[in-house]
């Protein structure tokens, strides 16, 4: 077989994110909102994987669907700048690119705000897109465009025939409501599924991590890593026990980008070709560097 040109395909969301840190309640104005900094941002998972995948010297391709407005032109003068390849990035005309609104509390803890132009109509990316990348992620599974069976079915379908090893993270839905039972025919081809705690129990309808991980592994899903802030992750590994590891103590600004940064890191592991410990390890130091300033990645 001939060597793959490319290391990584990010599939998934691309939005521009205005970020405001620090909000507080005005004194005495109950409508009224401060804060300490209000800034934009590049974001979306497979915006945010591509650049810091990219940055430490894969070879990867950004996937996703713009606007040609001004939010759209950013994203995509950005990838360019960083050496991200953009070939199957499609700008489609009449189409608004997504902006969202995160507010960001003094702990770390944020809320976003989503619009319907997160539903990407018309946007459907084509399953020759995923192919010819050693690693193929899906970043942003149950979001836009990965929130339509016959969608998402095709496109791993393709990954996997094509040979490449498929990583999912997760969202939680918006505008369309997608389920495990839809995808229960590919599943089993995803060989590392990294849903937080919350998307975790949204999906599976468990409280207890064993239990979660349990239940996607019914499902097929190899390995489950599972994403949970502060307390580091927990992870259920397809042949051996589960065990968890915890996050490294650092001062938190913004958990904005935290999620992406942990999966980039764990694919920089999976390139090297190393045990998931250690691929769960770099996730978590790549993490933590990230939630130490504002926005998704530098």
């Amino acid at each position: 077989m001939e060597p793959r040109k490319t290391d990584v395909i990010c599939l998934g969301q691309a939005v521009v994110d205005c970020i405001s840190i620090g909000i507080t309640q005005a004194p005495d104005q109950k409508l009224a909102l401060r804060a300490e900094t209000v800034r934009l941002s590049t974001g979306g998972d497979a915006v945010n994987e591509s650049f810091l995948l990219t940055s430490m010297g894969y070879r990867t391709q950004l996937v996703c669907g713009l606007g040609e407005d001004y939010a759209g032109m950013i994203l995509l003068e950005e990838a360019k700048k960083r050496g991200v390849g953009t070939d199957r990035i499609s700008v489609i005309r009449g189409m608004d690119t997504p902006i969202a609104n995160l507010l960001v509390n003094k702990d770390g803890g944020r809320r976003s705000v989503n619009s319907r132009s997160t539903m990407l109509s018309p946007y459907e990316p084509d399953p020759a897109v995923v192919k010819g990348a050693r690693i193929v992620s899906f970043a942003s599974l149950f979001r836009a465009p990965l929130d339509q069976k016959e969608i998402v079915c095709s496109l791993i379908r393709s990954a996997h025939e094509d040979g490449a090893l498929i990583c999912a993270d997760t969202k939680l839905p918006t505008f369309r409501k997608l389920t495990l039972e839809d995808l229960k025919d590919v599943l089993p081809y995803i060989d590392y599924m990294f849903p937080n705690e919350k998307e975790a129990a949204y999906h599976t309808g468990e409280k207890e991590f064993e239990r979660m991980a349990a239940i996607l592994h019914s499902y097929g899903v190899k390995n489950v890593i599972i994403k949970a802030g502060e307390l580091g992750c927990y992870v259920s590994p397809a042949s051996s026990g589960d065990y968890s590891l915890p996050a490294l103590p650092v001062q938190v600004v913004d958990t904005t980008g935290a999620g992406d940064s942990f999966v980039a890191g764990f694919i920089s592991g999976l390139l090297h070709g190393e045990p998931v410990r250690r691929c769960c390890e770099r996730a978590l130091e790549q993490a933590a560097e990230n939630v130490q300033h504002s926005g998704g990645v530098r």
